[in-house]
């Protein structure tokens, strides 16, 4: 997480995150277990895929950040996914054409392999070097992190937006905001102050020395360029946007108090590119 202020949202921590991840798998594999095979081949929530999609895709992706994980262990570099994007597309219509036994047989053993392949608390080996955004092993975790807690929402089978907790929130705030063009201000209602995201990534909305004014209209605070974009809503409902997923209540933007569009939101972040 780029932070540009000591009192800014801090990075998640990395005992926790894989906690929370390991908690978000066992519940796909308990809403996948759940499911008939009218259910398994039903839409998701993500266009032109079913939920068997969904489930081969989480289970790639998991298997592809224990791949970096284990092959980092012993000094070794691999990418991201075996034959890069046209494996990865591969790998998920092949996926797909599983059964539920076998999607559940799938999702327990990648449970397995990740709690294998995760170094130890504490561990140097979380600082190995890996090829996904020429980051670590820490970068790792938090992308399947992010990944199967996104897409046990978009399984549309009953696991909601509220499941995302607020760690998850402010990382995907701070992951996301290369998507923008521009910074814009975040105007949260279960947040004591305002942040920033853009570019540049997560941090107070107030200028340098000047402190948050928090309570009142972003246009009469002196700590905000009054010329900034202000998005406004819950800390979920803005990650999910931010995400390109249905907001449970659709965030609204200002600009000096007048009503104006959503920012555009450009590509997702690509596993090739290095961090900021």
């Amino acid at each position: 997480m780029a932070v540009t202020d000591p009192t800014a949202p801090a990075a998640p921590d990395v005992a926790e995150v894989r906690r929370d991840a390991r908690a978000a798998l066992d519940a796909v594999t308990s809403v996948t277990r759940a499911l008939d095979d009218a259910g398994l081949a039903g839409p998701s929530a993500l266009p032109g895929w079913s939920r068997s999609h969904v489930l081969a895709h989480v289970t790639a992706i998991g298997e592809a950040m224990a791949r970096q994980a284990e092959l980092a262990a012993h000094g070794e570099l691999v990418e991201v996914y075996d034959g890069g994007a046209a494996g990865r597309e591969a790998g998920i219509q092949a996926g797909a054409r599983r059964s539920v036994a076998e999607h559940v047989s799938a999702l327990a053993s990648l449970a397995e392999r990740l709690d294998a392949a995760w170094p130890a608390a504490g561990s140097p080996g979380w600082d190995a070097r890996v090829t996904y955004r020429d980051g670590t092993v820490v970068d790792a975790l938090v992308a399947w992190w992010r990944e199967v807690r996104i897409h046990a929402v978009d399984l549309d089978a009953g696991i909601a937006l509220d499941t995302w907790p607020r760690a998850l929130g402010l990382h995907l705030l701070d992951f996301l905001g290369d998507r923008l063009a521009d910074d814009v201000v975040v105007d949260l209602a279960d947040e004591p102050t305002r942040l920033r995201t853009g570019p540049g990534g997560l941090r107070l909305a107030t200028e340098p020395g000047v402190p948050p004014h928090t309570g009142t209209p972003v246009g009469s605070d002196p700590g905000i360029d009054a010329r900034a974009v202000v998005v406004r809503s819950r800390l979920t409902d803005v990650a999910a946007w931010l995400a390109g997923r249905t907001p449970d209540a659709e965030p609204v933007a200002h600009r000096a108090g007048a009503p104006v569009s959503l920012p555009e939101i450009g590509p997702w972040p690509s596993p090739y590119s290095p961090p900021r």
